[in-house]
């Protein structure tokens, strides 16, 4: 769900670590109580997906894992 809350404009935006080096795929994360917001960092002012932490840990750990299923679905 895109959040375009004006808040959202101040927040403390960081480039993840996971984003390519060639600027084609920058991925750009910021935090707030109870929630993460991700978006384009090429289109700051498009759409923004809001995660609750947890969500967001099990994403990054599948991401480390290599994308393996790590048995959390049922």
């Amino acid at each position: 769900m895109a959040d375009h809350h004006p808040a959202h404009r101040e927040l403390n935006w960081f480039k993840s670590s996971y984003s390519g080096g060639s600027g084609t795929e920058c991925v750009e994360a910021s935090y707030l109580p109870g929630s993460v917001i991700v978006r384009d960092s090429k289109d700051p002012d498009g759409s923004q997906l809001t995660f609750v932490p947890q969500a967001w840990t099990l994403f990054l750990d599948t991401l480390r894992d290599g994308g393996s299923d790590s048995g959390t679905r049922s």
